[in-house]
């Protein structure tokens, strides 16, 4: 069973997520779309979670990447920023990360 929040409008039932951003700085420049192609549409698969990684790509500045993902608990985003850090092509190519959430559950997935 999903945990997310509902809400109805005109006979239809949405789920509503919190929102967060992964910022990934490489340490292997150059592996910026495998790290896209390993994460895009990535989706919980395990009973009670409730997450999916809805948006990644490369971007400029003093980060190398930015990942966004929608969850319905807390646990579910430290699974996606684990699985970022301990997956070993990941980690063979990642530096550091950050994580930045929405301080609302507020959208809709």
């Amino acid at each position: 069973m999903k945990h997310s929040k509902q809400i109805v409008y005109n006979s239809k039932v949405f789920k509503i997520y919190y929102r967060g951003y992964i910022l990934i700085r490489l340490k292997t420049i150059g592996k910026e779309w495998d790290i896209v192609q390993k994460l895009k549409g990535k989706t919980s698969t395990e009973e009670g979670e409730d997450w999916k990684i809805t948006y990644v790509s490369p971007v400029y500045g003093g980060w190398d990447l930015i990942v966004e993902c929608s969850f319905s608990k807390l646990k579910d985003l430290d699974k996606i920023v684990t699985y970022c850090r301990i997956d070993p092509d990941l980690s063979s190519w990642i530096e550091e990360t950050t994580t930045l959430m929405g301080s609302r559950n507020d959208y809709e997935g």
